[in-house]
């Protein structure tokens, strides 16, 4: 059965508060006129898909909406497992696969074989924050930010037509794209380190500039992405600082702070290289298949990708659209333990890329075994040390009991999540959870070519199990839904 032209995913584990993002963009693109179809590929226990399910048929849509859950992807996995005949694959499907950040983002993948995959995570909306009266950017400039006061009554909300902006760049070639397009090597971050995206340090403002380079015209575009407002792209250690920078803020939730990202301004853009890939508002070329997303319960499953993207002949880029992400605290890690896996992933990023090998249509290769140093562990520990020297310097100084009692929690969650500061304990834990995921992603990096072979001849002749959400459909002569 051929799959319409352009897909659009949203991919979970919290299906409790995902029926309000699908009806936010089946409104926006209904408004805009555009027919797609929807799918949510879920990774919740089977507990809570029984329980959130019914709230998913109870959304009413224009577009078709389906769903893939923990049902569906078994009798796939059973499905795969008896094309490969070989038991002792199994294990390597069900990693590649595995209930996670990567895993679940793989199965839409695989289900969109063949066509364009527009996904967006289930805490953003079709909108962006943007200020009332923007003020242009610099030559080399291609957005600009700063963090405001939530409700503050000098920024809009936005909307603009997400689809059209996916359908402007991906699969043509860069002398095909729009002519307001800027062309260049790669984006800096102002406010970010270039190939790990950590803060350099916390700043309320920041710009992304274009570096210069020659641009193929001959390229295609593989990966796009929407800009992003709301909270954009915050690292933990980014919401503490905004924590301590902030006297007057007393509640005990370091998470639930009242700052937003507006951006200034934007432009499109397409570069040879793209060490700002969000794939919570992306779009891929997924016609001949990509690589897999590193199959990671830790948040760097897209890293792969920065990497991918800069061989030769293919570019990503940023369209002239943006949208905004509304955090969502609901089954999220503390804050604390957020650092930590934060750490962990840019200890990753820098080993996986200093030993980066080769990289091929659908995969890379990288000489990495997951060894952590004496001298990886020492400056984690070192700098998160001086981090929780900082938390219990200001709980000292500060008047605010709230506050007080807010910093000291959090310095000790902190001493917690990094094994009570104990170099040994630290370090063989960390040298523990490394291993395991360079050997999953490894595992998953040898496979996944064949399984795209497998299921790239299988897709026109039956869909893999999902099932249409019999919800309430709306007519588009009824008018705009409520």
């Amino acid at each position: 059965m051929k799959l319409p032209e352009t897909v659009f995913v949203i991919p979970t584990y919290r299906l409790r508060d995902v029926p309000e993002t699908i009806e936010a963009y089946d409104q926006h693109f209904w408004t805009n006129g555009h027919s797609v179809k929807m799918i949510v590929f879920d990774d919740s226990s089977l507990v809570n898909h029984q329980k959130y399910f019914p709230q998913l048929e109870k959304t009413k849509t224009v577009n078709d909406l389906y769903y893939v859950g923990p049902g569906e992807k078994e009798q796939f996995l059973k499905f795969l497992n008896k094309k490969l005949r070989d038991k002792k694959l199994e294990s390597l499907v069900r990693t590649l696969f595995r209930p996670s950040y990567g895993g679940n983002r793989n199965f839409s993948l695989i289900y969109t074989l063949g066509s364009f995959l527009v996904s967006v995570d289930d805490d953003m909306r079709p909108y962006a924050l943007v200020e009332s009266s923007p003020e242009s950017l610099r030559p080399n400039e291609v957005s600009r930010g700063h963090l405001k006061k939530s409700g503050n009554n000098d920024y809009i909300e936005k909307s603009f037509d997400i689809l059209m902006s996916f359908k402007d760049v991906l699969g043509k070639r860069v002398c095909e794209v729009p002519d307001n397009f800027e062309t260049g090597n790669l984006l800096i971050d102002t406010s970010m380190d270039l190939e790990t995206n950590i803060a350099k340090e916390f700043t309320v403002e920041n710009s992304l500039l274009l570096e210069r380079g020659a641009v193929s015209k001959n390229a295609v575009v593989k990966i796009a992405q929407t800009f992003r407002s709301g909270t954009n792209d915050i690292d933990a250690l980014d919401y503490l600082e905004m924590y301590l920078n902030d006297e007057n803020q007393q509640h005990h939730d370091l998470h639930e702070l009242n700052a937003v990202y507006v951006l200034e301004n934007f432009r499109p853009v397409v570069t040879n290289q793209n060490w700002r890939i969000d794939c919570g508002v992306a779009g891929y070329d997924n016609r001949l298949g990509l690589p897999p997303f590193f199959p990671t319960r830790l948040r760097f499953e897209d890293y792969i990708y920065r990497l991918w993207i800069q061989q030769d002949g293919i570019v990503t880029a940023h369209t002239d659209a943006a949208q905004t992400h509304v955090k969502n605290n609901y089954m999220r890690s503390p804050l604390a333990m957020d650092v930590f896996n934060e750490e962990v992933c840019t200890l990753l990023k820098k080993k996986i890329k200093s030993s980066l090998e080769s990289v091929d249509d659908l995969s890379i290769r990288f000489d990495y075994g997951g060894e952590v140093t004496l001298q990886d562990s020492e400056e984690i520990l070192e700098r998160i040390s001086a981090v929780h020297a900082r938390i219990h310097k200001a709980a000292v100084t500060t008047k605010i009991p709230q506050r007080k009692q807010a910093l000291l929690l959090f310095a000790e969650t902190l001493e917690r999540s990094f094994y009570g500061f104990e170099p040994d304990f630290f370090q063989q834990n960390v040298s523990r959870i490394v291993d395991d995921v360079i050997s999953q992603i490894q595992a998953s990096l040898e496979i996944w070519p064949t399984l795209v072979e497998i299921c790239y001849f299988h897709k026109d002749k039956r869909e893999f199990p999902q099932i249409k959400v019999q919800n309430k459909k709306i007519k588009r002569s009824s008018g705009v839904p409520g």
